[in-house]
């Protein structure tokens, strides 16, 4: 393994921690939106209860992949930013308005009282929005139609790229995963309390959304064949057995779900998320943005390369057991004091 294809495999790692982590804080914000009669409140307080302690931190890795990103691929980094720059900026404007409407609405004065609502709706859909327009943005790099002609300055996309059937289709999956593995999180949450009913709707809810995910899926690649056919190819010729497998960890884990093994089934969405995206991945290679620039082709200097591993390595030694122990110790008692309230 060459080096940047090290700090490439890194750098993808925390993309999968970032669709694990913060896309169930995107799938609880659309499960706000849509929790509606008698146990409506009790989902409210369940996601402000689930998000609250956790989700400023899980923006750690979505920060880490862009630094990682401009550091290492500078040249690749620019076309990407300037290209998709519609995406990626009202993906960004989701992710801040999301956070501000969450501490509105949870800790701010106004809480418990009409105006409240509004903030709920912007927290609501600012968490569809962002992972629908990130959605888009991987979608159009996969599909190849970004291009390097020659010296030419990049310019920007106003849709035909990142708007294309594929592309949409691939947004909306994103949505559903989201959905799924926010579903899935809080089943687990409450399964052990004395409110059955909200177990057991959160539990429909992820069957529903993964159903819809696989569904979605299926489209997407039978898509790709003609508006991706970089990514067919790399997937039929190196990857055919990853997306096989992400298929069978997807079954396995509507089985679990369905019979209520919850723990098992939480570990299966978390695999299936980084199968997933660990297929995109692998299919795309050799290619960082097919099929003009390579992973090798587009690093930046060695030098530079060495420093960012080394430090990225010594970062880790000190990211990694922290957020474990906020995750164990907050998260834990942050439920414990749901159940207590709820009982």
């Amino acid at each position: 393994m060459t080096l940047p294809y090290l700090i490439l495999s890194i750098l993808w790692f925390s993309l999968i921690a970032y669709a694990v982590f913060g896309g169930a804080d995107f799938g609880a914000g659309f499960w706000d939106l849509l929790a509606a009669g008698p146990h409506a409140e009790g989902q409210h307080q369940l996601i402000d209860q689930a998000l609250g302690p956790v989700w400023e931190t899980n923006h750690v890795w979505i920060i880490f992949l862009v630094v990682g990103l401009f550091s290492a691929f500078p040249v690749p980094f620019s076309l990407l930013v300037t290209v998709l720059f519609f995406p990626l900026t009202l993906a960004l404007i989701g992710i801040v308005f999301r956070g501000s409407a969450f501490v509105f609405r949870t800790h701010g004065l106004l809480k418990n009282r009409p105006a409240s609502k509004i903030w709920t709706r912007i927290f609501s859909f600012s968490s569809i929005l962002t992972p629908f327009c990130l959605g888009l943005s991987a979608a159009a790099v996969a599909s190849g139609a970004i291009r390097v002609h020659g010296q030419a300055t990049p310019v920007v996309d106003f849709g035909s790229i990142w708007l294309s059937p594929f592309a949409l289709t691939i947004g909306c999956m994103a949505v559903a995963l989201c959905a799924t593995l926010a579903a899935i999180y809080l089943t687990l949450e409450v399964v052990n309390n004395s409110l059955p009913e909200l177990a057991e709707a959160f539990r429909l809810r992820g069957l529903i959304a993964g159903a819809v995910t696989a569904l979605l899926g299926a489209l997407g690649l039978w898509l790709s064949r003609t508006s991706a056919p970089f990514l067919w190819q790399g997937m039929v010729n190196h990857a055919f057995w990853l997306i096989i497998t992400t298929m069978l960890i997807g079954l396995a884990t509507a089985l679990t779900l369905f019979f209520r093994y919850y723990r098992i089934a939480r570990l299966g969405i978390v695999v299936e998320t980084a199968f997933l995206l660990g297929s995109w991945g692998v299919s795309q290679i050799p290619y960082l943005v097919p099929p003009d620039i390579t992973v090798n082709g587009g690093a930046g200097a060695p030098a530079t390369l060495y420093l960012l591993l080394i430090g990225v390595s010594l970062g880790l030694l000190i990211i990694l057991p922290s957020i474990y122990l906020l995750f164990y110790l907050v998260k834990f008692r942050n439920s414990v004091g749901f159940l207590e309230r709820s009982q």
